[in-house]
C-alpha cells in the first residue's frame, strides 16, 4: 500500500522535508526545472516571430498571452483533477500534454502559420499549467509548514536553472538563424530542433515519473469530503488566498514583461549584438537562480513576508532607475531585478495557500489562475511600449512592484484557516 504524507507540520521543527520524504522532494524538484525551461524558451520565441511575421510589440507578445492564458483556464480544472485522481497522476497528465504542444510546433513551422503556433504554444502552456497546479503545492506539503517557503523557494532554484539555460539555447537556435536571414521558412524552420527534442525528453520523463514512488497526500481530498461544511468551504472566503493570487497575477506579469521585452530594451539603449542581448537575458535569469539559492538560505532566519516586502521595494528601486537613465546603467539594473524577482513566486505561493489544510489543491488552483497574468500583462507592457515607449512604459510593472511588497509586508497575514 502507498504510504501517505501528512499535510505540512509533520516532522521536525525547521526540517526541510518531514522524515522520509527527502527523495519524493528531489524528484518533484527536477519536475520546477522543466516547467522553468519550457516557459523561457517560449519567451524566446517573441523576437523570432516578430521577424517572420513583421509584428509589433503587442502582437508578438501575444505568444507569451496563449501560453499565460492557459493558466487562467485549466487552473481550475488542473486543481479538480488533482482531486480526482491524486497529485503524481497529475503531474504524469501534464507531461504528456505538453509532448503534444511541442510536436505542433512541426505542422506550425512547416506552415509558416501564426495562429498555429499560438496553438502550439497554448497546448505546452495547458500541461505546464497542471504540472505547476500539482508541483508547487506537492512541494510545500513535504515539510513542516515554517519551512515551506523555503522548501519552495529551494525548488524554484532549478526552475530557474532551466529558465537561466533556455535563453541561451532559443539564442543559439533561434536569434542565430534570425540574424543570419531573412527567409520567413528558414527561420520558422529554426524552431523546430528544440521542440523536437523537448518533446521526447517530455516523453521519457513522463514514464518516469509513473514508475517513480511519490506517496499521495491526503490534502488532495475535496474540502466537502474532509467535513469542511458551510461558507468555508469556499476558498474566496480566505483573504490572504485571494491577495496572493492577485500577487501572483502581478509577478508573473512583471517577471515575464520584462524578460520578453529585455532583447529590444537592451537594443534601444544602444546594445548592437542580438547574441549578447540573449546573454543579458540569461543574467537576468540567472540572478533568480542566485537569488533562490541565497533566498532558501535567508528564509530559515527571516519571516517570508517581511524578506517579499524588502525583495519588492528593491525590485521597484531597481527599475526606477533604468526608466531615469539610459546606456549600461539602464540596462543592468533592469538585468538586476531578475535577483529580486528571485524568492517571489515561491514566498506569495507558500503564504497564499497558508492554513488552508484540505482546501490547498482549491487554493493551488485559484493561485495559479492568476498566472494569467504572465498573458495580459506582458501585452499592455508591449502595448504601452508601442506607443509611449519602453521606459515610459515601465510604469506598469513597477506597480506590480509595489504591490507584491505590500502584500509581503501586509496583505499576506491569514484570517482564518482550513485546517482540520
Amino acid at each position: 500500500m502507498a504510504t501517505e504524507i501528512r499535510p505540512s507540520g509533520s516532522g521536525s521543527s525547521g526540517a526541510l522535508t518531514s522524515p522520509g520524504y527527502l527523495a519524493p522532494f528531489i524528484i518533484v524538484t527536477a519536475l520546477f526545472f522543466i516547467f522553468g525551461f519550457i516557459t523561457t524558451l517560449n519567451m524566446a520565441l517573441v523576437p523570432d516571430l516578430r521577424s517572420i511575421f513583421n509584428l509589433p510589440y503587442g502582437w508578438a507578445m501575444l505568444a507569451e498571452s496563449a501560453f499565460f492564458l492557459a493558466y487562467f483556464i485549466f487552473s481550475s480544472p488542473s486543481s479538480k483533477l488533482i482531486e480526482w485522481i491524486g497529485y503524481k497522476q497529475t503531474m504524469v497528465v501534464s507531461l504528456f500534454i505538453q509532448v503534444v504542444g511541442c510536436v505542433l510546433f512541426i505542422p506550425a513551422a512547416r506552415q509558416v502559420n501564426f495562429p498555429l503556433f499560438l496553438t502550439a504554444v497554448f497546448v505546452v502552456g495547458a500541461g505546464v499549467t497542471a504540472l505547476q497546479t500539482a508541483a508547487n503545492p506537492y512541494a510545500v506539503i513535504l515539510g513542516p509548514e515554517e519551512t515551506a517557503p523555503a522548501r519552495l523557494t529551494l525548488a524554484q532554484a532549478f526552475n530557474s536553472i532551466g529558465a537561466t539555460i533556455a535563453p541561451i539555447i532559443g539564442g543559439a537556435f533561434f536569434l542565430s538563424v534570425t540574424g543570419n536571414t531573412t527567409d520567413k521558412a528558414a527561420i520558422a524552420n529554426g524552431v523546430r530542433g528544440p521542440y523536437i527534442a523537448i518533446a521526447a525528453g517530455l516523453f521519457v520523463l513522463g514514464f518516469a515519473v509513473i514508475f517513480s514512488q511519490l506517496p499521495p497526500i491526503p490534502g488532495a481530498r475535496s474540502a466537502k469530503a474532509a467535513g469542511i461544511e458551510g461558507p468555508v468551504r469556499s476558498i474566496w472566503s480566505f483573504r490572504h488566498t485571494v491577495l496572493g493570487a492577485l500577487g501572483i497575477f502581478f509577478y508573473v506579469g512583471v517577471e515575464v514583461g520584462l524578460a520578453s521585452i529585455a532583447t529590444n530594451y537592451f537594443k534601444s539603449q544602444g546594445m548592437s549584438s542580438l547574441k549578447t542581448a540573449s546573454f543579458l537575458v540569461s543574467l537576468y535569469w540567472g540572478g533568480a537562480l542566485v537569488g533562490r539559492l541565497l533566498g532558501s538560505w535567508m528564509l530559515t532566519r527571516i519571516k517570508a513576508g517581511k524578506l517579499l516586502g524588502v525583495f519588492g521595494f528593491c525590485a521597484s528601486a531597481l527599475l526606477v532607475t533604468s526608466m531615469l537613465t539610459s546606456g549600461s546603467v539602464a540596462i543592468w539594473t533592469l538585468v538586476l531585478c531578475g535577483f529580486f524577482n528571485s524568492i517571489m513566486f515561491p514566498n506569495v505561493f507558500a503564504l497564499g495557500i497558508a492554513g488552508l489544510g484540505p482546501m490547498t489543491s482549491k487554493g493551488s488552483g485559484l493561485i495559479m489562475t492568476a498566472v494569467v497574468g504572465g498573458a495580459i500583462i506582458p501585452y499592455l507592457l508591449g502595448a504601452a511600449a508601442d506607443r509611449a515607449g519602453i521606459q515610459h512604459a515601465f510604469v506598469i510593472p513597477l506597480v506590480c512592484y509595489l504591490y507584491i511588497a505590500w502584500y509581503g509586508l501586509w496583505g499576506s497575514r491569514p484570517r482564518r484557516s482550513a485546517a482540520v
